[in-house]
Parts: structure tokens; sequence; C-alpha cells
């Protein structure tokens, strides 16, 4: 595989030399940044910081530095992305906006709790000019009106936790998933029978969906009896009664297999047992002293109380 070049371009190194000394960026700070944003900035706090949000592969068109600082509104950065290559960037506006998105992940990595302040700015060099962009991402898209409304809004939830089963119940195709996902941590779902069964009746799913949603309850569900509920509900949903009555008779099958493999683990378990109170039987009778063969055998004072010499 073809090593990455990792040179840096003259742009790159030129840029670095210069932005990445604190007073020069300050005085690059001071000089371009618009007038509402550095009112909130304090740039005595400027900080560089390591790394870069450029993929690999675009470092001969891009160069950046990333500075931290202190807002009137907490902790912030000043990204500047410089572009070098001759023909702009007509996406550079989303670019701008998934380095400040990349750049507040890494903040929240690093242990903070709330997202900070991301001011990226582009410093563009390239031979077309002026630069013939804008630099606001909303403007990428179609509507960007509707874009703005959309981003700056809460988006939109649905909390099943707060949705009555009754209105669930009429959410037609989605009724038994929600339903399901809603009480999925119900400790005994044997009451959600009476619910459950009229949406099955309904006839939005198929056979192969409804199989799925069992078996989301036996792998996710926290219920006692899972076998006792798919028999439960195979009477209640006859035309799914055959796929369900197998899954009932699988689980059934798994018990009993559970059961004989619990039985075989305890009777080795004892046998394991016989044989360490054995051992330590025939120490005591050999005359080594009662700690040694606690120590040993790990065995307790009590087992060694059982032990007939």
């Amino acid at each position: 595989m073809k090593k990455k070049n990792t040179t840096p371009t003259p742009h790159d190194a030129t840029f670095r030399q210069f932005l990445s000394q604190p007073d020069i960026a300050r005085d690059f700070m001071e000089l371009h940044l618009p007038t509402e944003l550095r009112a909130i900035c304090d740039l005595s706090t400027l900080k560089l910081e390591s790394g870069s949000f450029v993929e690999d592969d675009l470092r001969q068109y891009f160069s950046d530095v990333f500075y931290s600082l202190k807002t009137t509104a907490g902790d912030g950065y000043i990204h500047v992305l410089v572009e070098h290559q001759s023909t702009p960037d007509k996406h550079m506006a989303f670019r701008l906006i998934r380095y400040a998105v990349a750049a507040m992940q890494r903040h929240l990595e690093a242990g903070h709790k709330k997202l900070p302040l991301v001011i990226p700015v582009l410093f563009y060099t390239g031979k077309r000019s002026p630069y013939p962009y804008s630099t606001r991402w909303l403007d990428e898209f179609d509507d960007p009106a509707l874009a703005g409304k959309l981003y700056s809004s809460a988006f939109p939830l649905v909390d099943v936790t707060v949705i009555p089963d009754d209105q669930i119940a009429d959410h037609r195709s989605m009724a038994a998933l929600t339903l399901l996902q809603k009480h999925i941590h119900q400790r005994d779902l044997a009451e959600l029978v009476d619910r459950l069964a009229p949406i099955l009746l309904a006839g939005y799913l198929s056979s192969s969906q409804v199989i799925s949603l069992v078996h989301y309850i036996v792998q996710a569900g926290e219920t006692s009896d899972a076998e006792a509920f798919v028999r439960e509900l195979a009477q209640r949903v006859p035309q799914h009664g055959d796929a369900l009555m197998t899954i009932a008779q699988q689980l059934e099958q798994k018990g009993i297999e559970k059961g004989i493999q619990l039985g075989e683990q305890r009777g080795i378990e004892k046998g394991e047992r016989e044989a360490t109170l054995k051992i330590a039987r025939t120490m005591l009778q050999n005359g080594i002293d009662r700690n040694t063969v606690m120590k040993m055998t790990g065995l307790t004072e009590n087992d060694l109380a059982q032990i007939r010499h």
C-alpha cells in the first residue's frame, strides 16, 4: 500500500509558522473577527491546541490551526482554515460546520459537560476573486429558511414512555413494536397480552414480523416466563398460532436443556467438593495443622468441622 505523503506544502508550512505563534494569531483575530464575535472573546487567553481537522488527503489544499480561548459565554475555540487550492470549494461552508462539530465532539470527549462555542474562520488565498461562495452553511440547502428553522429548533421527539397505550393501539403497523418497546423492561409481560393480542389480530403485520417481535421479547425482555407468554399469545392470536407455538416449544426445549446442564454442573461441583474434603481428611490424619489444610484446599473452618476423622 502506498504510503501517504505527510510532507507539508509550502502553503501549510508558512501558514503554520506564523499563525502558530499566539502574538501573531492574536493580531489576526483582532483584525479579522467580526466585531460582535471579537467582543465576546478574551484574546489574552488564546492557547494553541494540537491536532488538525483536515483530512490527510486534503492537506495540499487546506491548512488549519486550532486555538482555545475563554469567551463571555464559556469555553470557546477559533478554528482558522486556509484554502490553498486555486478553485474554491463550493461546499466549504459545510466543511466548516463539519470541522466545528468535530471540535465540539473532541471537547466533550475531554470530559467537559457543555458544548463550546467554535468560531470557524476561512482564510482564502485562491486565484479567483472575490470569494464566490457563501460561508453560511444553511445556504447550501435548496430552502435555507426551512433548514434554518429545522436546525435552530428542537428536533422531533417520539417519547413512547408518555404515549398512552390506548393511543399506541391506533398506530397501525407501528402499534405492536411501539407497545413492546414501551414495556419491554416490565418484569411480568403477562398483562401485556390483553393489549398486544388485539393489535396483532388487526392484521397489520405478517407472520415473519410477528415472529421477529416475539424473538425481540425473548432476547431483550425481562419477563420471568417467556414460554408462558408466547403460549398465551398463540392462543389469543390464532392466525399466527402455529408460528408462535413453534417458538414456545423451542423455549421449552431450551429450558429442559438448561435444567439438565445445571444439574450436571451441580453434580460436578458436588463431586469436586467431596474429593477436596477427602484430601483434607487425609492431611489432617497425617498431622498437618488445620490452618495449612485450609490454605492448601481453600476450605473453611466450618468445612473442616464436617470432616469425620
